[in-house]
């Protein structure tokens, strides 16, 4: 996607889901050590993430667009192709301990 196809209030969006989870990691605490922030202020960070992530979506559904924003290797295959057994020159076998 390029930044011209990106609304204001995406980038808005994004750059606030950004700070929210720097936010998150900055902070984390190690087990057994109380946490910095405050259970309500971490469960309003968890509301706003989820709210943000519902308005990305209905964003992309209003665009027409895809949520797919994981990244892809270039020489990924674009679908999943399934060999039978069969065809691969093996045979079927059972387990030593099947029989037992």
């Amino acid at each position: 996607m390029y930044a011209e196809e990106i609304s204001q209030e995406e980038r808005i969006l994004r750059m606030m889901k950004k700070v929210l989870t720097d936010v998150a990691k900055d902070t984390h605490a190690k087990p057994g050590f109380r946490h910095s922030l405050s259970e309500g202020t971490v469960q309003g960070i968890r509301e706003c993430l989820a709210l943000i992530s519902a308005r990305e979506r209905e964003l992309a559904e209003a665009g027409g667009r895809a949520m797919n924003m994981r990244p892809h290797f270039i020489d990924e295959p674009k679908k999943t192709v399934v060999i039978p057994l069969s065809a691969t020159g093996l045979k079927k076998t059972k387990p030593a301990n099947e029989d037992q």
